[in-house]
């Protein structure tokens, strides 16, 4: 259930990101979804460290 949430947001912010792009304001999803997966990453890691 979790990953189909991931995949939800990251396809909504990649289609946004398509969208706006005509528009010239297509970097704003794009930095929504290099912070979502800066935020996932940083979470994995911990995990990681965490369970050694």
């Amino acid at each position: 259930m979790k990953s189909a949430i991931h995949y939800i947001i990251i396809l909504a912010l990649v289609l946004g990101a398509f969208f706006l792009y005509n528009k010239q304001i297509g970097a704003i999803p794009l930095l929504l979804l290099s912070v979502y997966l800066f935020y996932l990453g940083i979470k994995k890691m911990r995990n990681i460290k965490n369970s050694n």
